[in-house]
């Protein structure tokens, strides 16, 4: 009897020790190429302090104006803070966290877990039993369902793209939601893992796609308290919020108030943040940088300037050029403006030489194709489009013209000048002119004075040959319109770099969104080549191969001459008052805002 009851115990050890195992299996995160960094068991992530004290209020603020609070719709001017890279996701969780310490890795939040095939033809993610609306109501899988079919419908074209590589879903058990994809898709798994889930019960579906300033309920740690249109929000911390005890959400969060202030512009924003109105600022003007932070405030050490090293792709600041204008059309007249953007004159009089010439849409990492020769991998992949790069941008990247800087450079003008000539105009009583006579002519729109010296100098650059440039300064909310409508010639532009760029490049550049007003392929761009390189970039196994296929979009998008590219620098300057506060450890994304604190005096 003793020894069948100890055989039957060491067989139900052994089942216990089985499932045990099975269970441990299942992933509890994923990445776009091999594995999470860190174990199933982590407490938090590296970059936050998991101690860090709770209470007070930071003070945000942004240029410009909002008149909706719905970020996920094209109607309108939406504010920032609800669904947001630089200020967090305060009023709605997604399925899972993205870490900002690996190039592109999710962990567990609404989903506790995810699951796909090799050749991810499909995702499955089981929700936390414990996540929570901040009304109190379950996350379900049927939310998941609604926000996606919601999305696809009424949000913005970026999520229509996501949903209709989705075959099918389905609810899976209890917490389970099932997607099965049309084709397999390595990307796909990690977007829909950053999906934001939206509550079913309380979505007014049918006028979803309306502007709105009614807070909306969602699963976040905050609650939009608060709505001065056009002026400011107020995110109050939700006492009950669901997950402060899942690992990703470790050290996030620390402030019971957030408040966003808009102004009018970067001036008035920048005095406002002098007068301690404003905690944080992210200054990207490197003259304000260099001589203004001269105010009492700084010298006593109430201001704290920080200067932040990121290990990110430069990504792309540039000067877009819309190709929907029947001129602009022509790659031989873009490349030719391309040329005449006078960068060390820029550089010397308006920077104190204090930022690098961009020489790539992923400069400043391997993704680059600047001072490099196309690899074996890079031309077969081009093979099928033998036209769609320059043979000087084949054999080693990208390569601008260089001015002596003085502002009269013949030499650097007479570059352009037969670029100019090459595209079929002619210089005539001192205008530039096409075939027909016309005389060629663009509009720059900026919002408000940003960027208003780089567009004079580039006006006064091309003034000298006889092309005119209207420099035209909009309100933000016009600017945005226009920028939705693409009703532009030009315009400035940042393209934020990513380790792994992925989907989002099919907003930017696809021929499938360009005629779809809200996307971010400004340029409106229609490339076979660039749309074969999409698809590849995506589906992408190695990460040899991945490196090839971004470095042969880089050198499309080059020989495109979409974008002007101006410049970049390897760090983030961030100005914030000392009773705000950090973690000692910065990602390689670099500063994270959720994760700092108000000091406790």
């Amino acid at each position: 009897m003793g020894r069948r009851f100890l055989n039957a115990l060491l067989i139900g050890l052994f089942m216990l020790a089985g499932i045990g195992r099975a269970g441990a299996q299942r992933p509890r995160g994923t990445a776009m190429q091999g594995g999470p960094a860190l174990p199933a068991d982590f407490a938090n992530f590296p970059y936050v302090n998991p101690d860090a004290p709770k209470g007070g209020r930071v003070e945000y603020a942004w240029p410009g104006t909002f008149d909706s609070i719905n970020p996920f719709i094209v109607q309108g001017s939406g504010a920032r803070g609800s669904l947001d890279l630089m200020f967090g996701n305060n009023v709605f969780d997604t399925l899972m966290m993205r870490s900002a310490d690996e190039p592109f890795t999710l962990y567990p939040l609404l989903a506790e877990t995810v699951e796909t095939d090799d050749a991810r033809s499909f995702a499955e993610f089981t929700l936390d039993a414990r996540a929570r609306f901040s009304d109190g109501e379950p996350v379900t899988p049927e939310d998941v369902i609604f926000t996606v079919e919601l999305l696809r419908d009424k949000g913005l074209p970026r999520y229509g793209v996501t949903a209709g590589k989705i075959a099918s879903m389905k609810k899976v058990g209890e917490r389970g939601v099932r997607f099965t994809f049309k084709q397999p898709d390595r990307e796909l798994p990690l977007i829909l893992g950053l999906m934001p889930i939206l509550p079913k019960h309380a979505i007014d579906a049918e006028r979803f796609d309306k502007s709105t300033l009614t807070p909306m309920i969602g699963s976040g740690p905050y609650r939009l308290a608060e709505v001065r249109p056009g002026d400011s929000l107020t995110f109050r911390r939700n006492p009950d919020y669901w997950a402060k005890e899942v690992p990703s959400k470790r050290g996030f969060d620390n402030y019971d108030e957030i408040r966003l202030t808009y102004y009018r512009d970067e001036n008035a924003l920048f005095e406002a943040f002098k007068k301690g109105l404003v905690d944080v600022l992210l200054d990207e003007n490197s003259s304000r940088w260099t001589t203004q932070y001269d105010f009492p405030a700084v010298k006593s050490g109430a201001v704290v300037k920080d200067t932040i090293e990121t290990k990110l792709p430069s990504g792309m600041f540039g000067i877009v050029m819309n190709t929907r204008r029947p001129a602009l059309a022509d790659r031989r007249l873009r490349d030719a403006l391309t040329a005449l953007f006078d960068f060390e004159w820029v550089n010397r009089n308006l920077f104190s030489d204090t930022y690098t010439r961009t020489r790539s849409f992923f400069d400043n990492s391997d993704l680059s194709s600047a001072g490099r020769p196309a690899s074996e991998g890079e031309k077969a992949l081009l093979a099928a489009f033998p036209d769609a790069v320059r043979s000087e941008i084949i054999a080693e990247g990208w390569l601008p013209p260089k001015s002596d800087g003085s502002g009269r450079d013949r030499a650097f003008l007479r570059v352009g000048f037969e670029k100019l000539k090459a595209a079929g105009y002619t210089l005539r009583d001192g205008r530039m002119t096409d075939a027909d006579g016309k005389p060629l002519s663009f509009e720059i729109m900026l919002k408000g004075s940003e960027n208003q010296q780089i567009a004079v100098a580039f006006q006064q650059t091309l003034a000298r040959l006889g092309v005119d440039i209207v420099i035209r300064s909009v309100d933000a909310a016009q600017f945005l319109q226009r920028q939705i409508d693409y009703d532009f010639d030009m315009m400035f532009f940042r393209y934020t770099g990513s380790l792994s760029p992925g989907v989002e490049q099919a907003s930017r550049w696809g021929s499938e969104v360009r005629d779809k007003p809200g996307t971010f392929n400004y340029a409106g761009v229609a490339n076979p080549a660039v749309d074969a390189l999409l698809d590849h970039l995506v589906n992408a196994r190695t990460r040899p191969e991945f490196v090839d296929t971004v470095r042969a979009l880089d050198r499309v998008l080059l020989s495109g001459a979409y974008v002007i590219p101006l410049y970049f620098k390897p760090e983030q300057w961030v100005a914030h008052w000392a009773r705000i506060e950090r973690p000692d450890v910065i990602p390689i994304q670099g500063a994270q805002f959720p994760t700092w604190w108000h000091r406790k005096d």
